[in-house]
């Protein structure tokens, strides 16, 4: 599955919801608000599911 900057996304672990950020040595860059500040982690493509809100593009 292919994530689109400012797409939403959740970790299959779970968690907050998160916004796809850009791209970095093959790793998904995501941000989310946490209640007191922004927060950031890089994730594998494969540990993201797709959020409620959501523009997924299959790859060609």
């Amino acid at each position: 599955m292919v994530f689109l900057v400012s797409d939403e996304v959740q970790s299959k672990k779970g968690g907050p919801l998160m916004i796809v950020t850009g791209y970095a040595s093959g790793m998904v860059e995501c941000r989310w608000y946490d209640g007191y500040g922004v927060k950031r982690e890089a994730f594998r493509e494969d540990e993201l599911k797709p959020g409620d809100r959501r523009r997924i593009h299959e790859e060609a």
